[in-house]
């Protein structure tokens, strides 16, 4: 079994880190919340006292951080030069393209092997092993990071050079975040037009629309099997993570003078949803703010509503 240096003990690196321990594995987790390190010895990870002492004597590195800039801080200014440069590094942030890009080659002028290995699957998958792992790198660097991927994932996907992991992944949420929304206003229609959502649900998944917003995820309380919308969307994947990620998305492709209309207007539905206080709920709660019995939490402030909609 192999040292592991874990970095980032949120809501997803938490689950992870301890499937690493499950496994075996020398996990020596570090985070700045005093929560997730308790909570991490109690699966099994040891405690480090900085991101510097996790990584010394790693021979995998393994970071899940918010954003590109606390990725490029962490690695330029714990990871570099204090791992071993015989350890492989995997990003599994959902970051910037560039940023992954840039980090990477920052890693291998350093000597090291790196990817970049964003996930999909949500807090339940992270916490079961069921991942789906996006990975860009060079072939060696994925080689010697698959082992430890697939400890966490059920799927990992070499998806091509450094940054491609994360192309993939931000390209991947754009199609939810529309799908979902395009479900969340299909459904309405329907039971505006009369037809009872399980029915709707019944015809619909079986046909021609069928999609995994609607037949695994369903927005609707009651209808398919178990998600967020049954309890009242909490947990799942937070409404602002797939704005953040929606951002990310209009970022990369303004940068490639890539054409995407309805990936656009996700994103300005998901600001909206989120300036009325939606943040916090699973991003299928988006029907509520699309049927009109969205209220906003007190104290929030929401901007104009679209035409044809109360504002609620």
């Amino acid at each position: 079994m192999a040292r592991v240096a874990f970095i980032g003990l949120g809501n997803m690196g938490s689950g992870m880190a301890a499937n690493l321990a499950k496994a075996g594995h020398d996990v020596r987790a570090f985070d700045l919340s005093e929560e997730a390190l308790t909570k991490a010895e109690k699966c099994g990870c040891l405690r480090a006292e900085s991101a510097a002492a996790a990584v010394a004597e790693a021979e995998a590195v393994v970071t899940m951080l918010p954003a590109g800039t606390h990725v490029r801080a962490v690695y330029e200014g714990s990871i570099f030069g204090n791992a071993p440069h015989t350890a492989i590094l995997m990003d599994c942030s959902t970051i910037d393209v560039g940023t992954a890009r840039e980090i990477i080659e920052e890693a291998q002028a350093a000597g090291y092997a790196m990817v970049d290995a964003p996930v999909s699957g949500g807090i339940a998958a992270a916490e079961a092993g069921t991942l789906t792992f996006m990975v860009g790198g060079v072939e060696k660097a994925f080689t010697c990071a698959e082992p430890f991927l697939q400890i966490m994932g059920k799927a990992v996907i070499h998806a091509g050079g450094p940054g491609a992991g994360q192309a993939a992944k931000i390209c991947n949420n754009m199609l939810l975040g529309a799908s979902m929304i395009a479900t969340c206003e299909t459904f309405v229609l329907a039971q505006k037009l009369g037809l009872d959502p399980q029915t709707f649900f019944d015809i619909a998944s079986q046909a021609s629309g069928q999609n995994w917003s609607m037949t695994s995820y369903c927005p609707v309380p009651g209808v398919g099997p178990e998600t967020p919308a049954d309890r009242d969307y909490n947990g799942g994947f937070a409404t602002a993570l797939m704005l953040k990620d929606l951002r990310l998305a209009m970022d990369a492709a303004r940068s490639v003078d890539g054409y995407v209309p309805m990936g656009s207007h996700a994103e300005e539905l998901y600001t909206r949803f989120s300036e009325r206080g939606g943040d916090g709920k699973d991003f299928s709660a988006i029907i509520k703010m699309i049927d009109d019995s969205w209220q906003a939490p007190e104290g929030s402030s929401p901007p104009s509503p679209p035409p044809g909609h109360s504002g609620r």
